[in-house]
């Protein structure tokens, strides 16, 4: 009865200890599934993350390759030199037009400010324009204002820019060196400066980008070789 007894608790105590064993194994292989299930939402969202950051940079790229590398590599005003004011005057006046509401718009006028100077580095005499913008808009004018109600106010901003060029004599400007243009420009709409910085930060987001992709690849491709490793030495 005795012996009876004894070997009924062994066996109770042999099932208990398989029942505690198996109990932590299975929540050794739930916390697994957990870390594992956290780490591969984490791998999901890092290589989207790395993907919209490629995404946005080459859209930034494409804009600004459609308007401020486009307008750099078109303009003819490449080489710069320095330029002496011969003479600053107002020749004209321009008619123009500024909204006054909704579908509303009312003639005006700016004076016409034309500026000639003679280029150092040739000694030739060429019309001065503020930039390819306004090159654009007026040839003939160095600066074209916003078109405004009050006409004194668009003579007193034109004035002061013809005071500050008399002023300084001589300032840096740009010329075409095929000489196509018959006119030099004060600055550059888009210059050397202005594309590194504009391209600078895409550049960075798409590095960064493309990194992050690339880092948790790496780390899948050692997890798997880890657990192969494992494996050979089991």
């Amino acid at each position: 009865m005795f012996l009876w007894t004894g070997s009924r608790s062994s066996q109770g105590t042999g099932h208990e200890r398989r029942t505690i064993y198996q109990k932590i194994r299975e929540y050794d292989l739930l916390d697994k599934r957990k870390r594992v299930t956290a780490l591969k939402a984490g791998e999901d969202r890092a290589i989207l993350l790395g993907l919209t950051m490629i995404v946005f940079s080459v859209m930034m790229y494409f804009l600004l390759g459609i308007t401020m590398v486009r307008s750099y590599t078109d303009s003819v005003w490449t080489d710069e030199s320095n330029c002496t004011v011969l003479n600053s005057s107002i020749v004209s006046e321009i008619n123009c037009t500024y909204s006054c509401g909704s579908d509303c718009w009312k003639g005006s006028k700016y004076p016409c400010l034309q500026v000639f100077v003679s280029l150092n580095s040739s000694g030739k005499i060429f019309r001065l324009s503020h930039n390819e913008e306004t090159h654009g808009l007026n040839p003939e004018c160095f600066y074209v204002p916003k078109c405004r109600k009050d006409y004194t106010v668009a003579r007193t901003i034109i004035m002061n820019i013809s005071e500050r060029l008399k002023s300084h004599q001589q300032f840096p400007c740009y010329y075409d060196p095929g000489e196509r243009q018959d006119m030099v420009l004060l600055t550059r709409l888009y210059g050397q400066g202005a594309i590194f910085h504009s391209l600078f930060w895409p550049s960075c987001m798409l590095v960064g980008g493309t990194l992050i992709i690339a880092m948790v690849k790496l780390t899948q491709y050692l997890s798997i070789l880890c657990e192969q490793i494992n494996k050979i030495k089991r």
